[in-house]
């Protein structure tokens, strides 16, 4: 979706699979240092488990500070708390499922100057029964979509973005035995039953409203943005209703009080964590409460 709201937004349309600008030796080293103190507070966390997102494209203009959302692991195949994710293979035009460690994660965004992170920690119960589903290779392929938009309707499975994988596999992690699509078989179904038990638990996605009808029609040039999933009411008022870190959040928050928060974030001299629901202020600016830790 973050492809949708760039400055120039036909112009991010296009640029969504180019190669990320290179980064300066200090630049990448501060974003390791980063990813490597997310790590550490993983760890002292005594969690196996957690729900990360990143920014990445630029949804300002869209009010949103997180695109891209995953399934931190404290044991994978990978390196400790590498995050299992869906992402676009650009060669392909197909979703695939990665696992990505953690430096890797947070070089993904587009501003390396300033960048944030939201890690979700769930309770016992609930953190259990996600990584037990995250990690099984079944499971977590059966939910893959055959197509990618980055406007994934979540109540469709015709095509399938990154955070709506991971809003199936928590669907598929906590769904009671014969819930909402309970009567659907096979794998191929999954999808569909995790759709159906999100949508009888009030799971509510982010709208944008792109206000601007050349973008509705983006699908006809754009093989990464589509419309016909959509409902057409929603496409004739110019609205999308499309999955994202936040939709995540605000489920995963009503459905588990107990849950708990930390973000992080960078800028080009220092780390701040917060702990709490309550969002860094914008350009990273501490509040008395929050850890800083300097970069330089």
């Amino acid at each position: 979706m973050g492809a949708l709201a760039t400055g120039d937004a036909h112009a991010g349309l296009v640029a969504y699979c180019s190669e990320p600008a290179p980064l300066s030796a200090a630049q990448n080293d501060r974003l390791i240092r980063f990813g490597a103190i997310v790590k550490a507070e993983l760890e002292r966390s005594g969690a196996s488990v957690a729900l990360i997102a990143r920014s990445g494209l630029d949804l300002n203009r869209f009010g949103q500070r997180y695109s891209h959302a995953g399934v931190s692991l404290k044991t994978g195949p990978e390196s400790p708390w590498a995050v299992r994710q869906l992402y676009l293979d650009c060669d392909e035009r197909r979703p695939r499922l990665f696992d990505q460690g953690m430096a890797a994660f947070v070089l993904g965004g587009d501003e390396p100057t300033l960048g944030y992170v939201s890690v979700l920690l769930l309770p016992p119960a609930p953190a259990a029964a996600l990584e037990s589903t995250a990690l099984d290779n079944r499971h977590a392929l059966a939910l893959l979509g055959r197509e990618y938009s980055a406007n994934a309707y979540p109540f469709s499975p015709r095509y399938q973005n990154c955070n709506q994988w991971v809003a199936e596999l928590l669907a598929t992690a906590w769904r009671p035995a014969g819930a909402a699509g309970g009567e659907m078989d096979g794998a191929a179904d999954q999808r569909e039953r995790a759709q159906a038990w999100l949508r009888s638990e009030g799971y509510e996605a982010t709208v944008f409203d792109v206000g601007w009808r050349a973008l509705m029609w983006a699908g006809n040039f754009i093989p990464w943005v589509h419309g016909d999933d959509h409902p057409a009411e929603d496409v004739e008022q110019q609205i999308y209703r499309v999955s994202m870190p936040t939709s995540i959040e605000a489920f995963v928050r009503r459905k588990l009080p107990d849950a708990t928060r930390l973000e992080f974030c960078h800028t080009e001299t220092q780390v701040v964590i917060r702990r709490g629901w309550v969002p860094i202020a914008e350009g990273c600016r501490a509040g008395a409460q929050d850890t800083v830790i300097a970069l330089e």
